[in-house]
């Protein structure tokens, strides 16, 4: 892992729209990080010209923007999942009172590729937030998510929702937690019979999907696999 990810790995990044920090990385392959937007608040509209990103949110409704045009938004609930190629420009409010928690998954890792477009709190020209906005994760008690041995299960309750991590080398029912659940590639990829990939790490479907193609397709090696099901109570712990 290069410096500056090792640096944000261990790190809660404060933002004037709330606070994120990275809760499982692999390497420089990929970065989870848990976003926690306040209501009324807004990231900047900005995009990623060199990693892809995608979004589970856990908690709370957003305002999603996507492109460069106000009329292009939409609104995502719990549960609700969503892709985003390179370069494509996008913001996220949190219309709900508790406000917007949310899984950002970046492909490959890189905090400072970044290009924002407008921003309501004058940060328009300048880079990714450094050292002066940033504080230890173990000073402030914030889970991290831990890679399983193959076989395992590792279980969090974060924000209304359960997120459990699996290696494994073949789709268990078990990790089917409901036709809602939603699913993220954290590592691995599943190939066709002439070795190209049908879906990779950094991908973000239902729970379901991915049975499918677990069924049809082949994993080559092994699949780490992030699932996020709906929780009843809404609090951040460790199992």
């Amino acid at each position: 892992m290069n410096i500056k990810n090792k640096f944000y790995s261990n790190n809660v990044v404060f933002k004037p729209w709330g606070y994120e920090y990275v809760i499982y990385s692999n390497l420089d392959k990929i970065a989870v990080t848990l976003v926690h937007v306040k209501y009324g608040c807004k990231t900047s509209l900005h995009s990623h010209p060199q990693k892809k990103t995608g979004f589970i949110i856990l908690n709370g409704k957003a305002l999603v923007q996507i492109g460069i045009y106000k009329e292009n938004k939409k609104y995502y609930i719990s549960g609700s999942r969503l892709v985003l190629r390179q370069g494509l420009f996008h913001s996220l409010e949190a219309v709900s009172k508790k406000g917007l928690y949310a899984l950002e998954f970046e492909t490959p890792y890189k905090k400072n590729d970044l290009l924002r477009f407008k921003d309501n709190y004058g940060r328009k020209s300048k880079s990714y937030e450094g050292k002066k906005h940033t504080q230890k994760i173990s000073d402030l008690n914030f889970v991290k998510f831990k890679k399983p041995i193959l076989g395992k299960t590792n279980k969090y309750q974060v924000n209304g929702s359960e997120v459990s991590i699996t290696v494994t080398k073949k789709f268990n029912k078990n990790q089917k937690k409901n036709d809602n659940s939603t699913s993220a590639l954290l590592d691995g990829n599943i190939v066709d019979e002439k070795g190209r990939n049908v879906i990779s790490y950094g991908e973000i479907v239902k729970t379901k999907t991915l049975e499918i193609f677990c069924k049809n397709y082949k994993i080559k090696k092994q699949l780490t696999i992030l699932n996020v099901s709906k929780l009843e109570k809404n609090y951040i712990s460790k199992k």
